[in-house]
């Protein structure tokens, strides 16, 4: 290392989102550690001016970053952990949902889970075990034990509270709900999916600007 020579340290974040139109800075996509006299001016850079073609998603990674600091500070050493790519989401004002979308998605969710659990009872002949169970206990055969099936029914929405680990904005512990594990793997993969599909769009640009006379 030649002496005087600055080391930057960067770890790039995953996912970010951005207001639309907004210029993305060094700060907005990466962690920096630095000489206090030079950080300001490195957070400040700008790496991609968005444009209306990019879309909503632009991709970031280190080859264009170092280029950037480079450019500002010619005599730097860059050190980076962590990811070699950014994917920005460039994300417009937020809109309230619609009143009577809302319910009648919570509608159409409500009736198919209802007809979901009722079908599976009625493949499984539950209402024949709920009567032999019910005879079994009491000793007396009872065609319609409302009592157990009602506290059957509680016992099913209370398991799923307990299964989801969640009632509305409420969590029971720190541990994250099964829906929100398969969201998570869900969006490590469209993420994954977005990079390999940029880093495509990139090489058939690359390779447009290479036969340009």
């Amino acid at each position: 290392m030649k002496q005087g020579t600055a080391t930057i340290y960067l770890q790039l974040r995953k996912h970010v989102k951005l207001p639309l139109g907004q210029d993305v800075r060094l700060r907005d996509v990466a962690r920096v550690l630095a000489d206090p006299n030079i950080e300001p001016r490195l957070l400040d850079i700008v790496l991609k001016q968005p444009r209306e073609q990019d879309g909503n998603l632009v991709l970031i990674d280190m080859l264009q970053i170092i280029s950037r600091l480079q450019e500002r500070i010619p005599d730097i050493q860059i050190e980076y952990m962590g990811e070699p790519q950014v994917l920005v989401e460039m994300v417009g004002k937020e809109r309230r949902p619609l009143l009577v979308l809302f319910l009648a998605v919570w509608l159409l969710l409500f009736f198919g889970s209802a007809l979901t659990i009722m079908n599976f009872h009625a493949d499984v002949s539950m209402q024949a075990v709920q009567v032999r169970i019910v005879e079994m206990i009491t000793g007396e055969r009872d065609e319609h034990p409302h009592l157990f099936q009602g506290a059957y029914s509680l016992g099913i929405g209370f398991g799923m509270v307990v299964f989801f680990n969640h009632l509305f904005k409420k969590k029971w512990n720190e541990e994250p709900t099964p829906l929100e594990v398969e969201m998570y793997l869900y969006q490590e993969n469209l993420d994954q999916f977005v990079i390999t599909e940029e880093y495509k769009k990139m090489h058939k640009a690359a390779g447009r600007g290479e036969k340009d006379p």
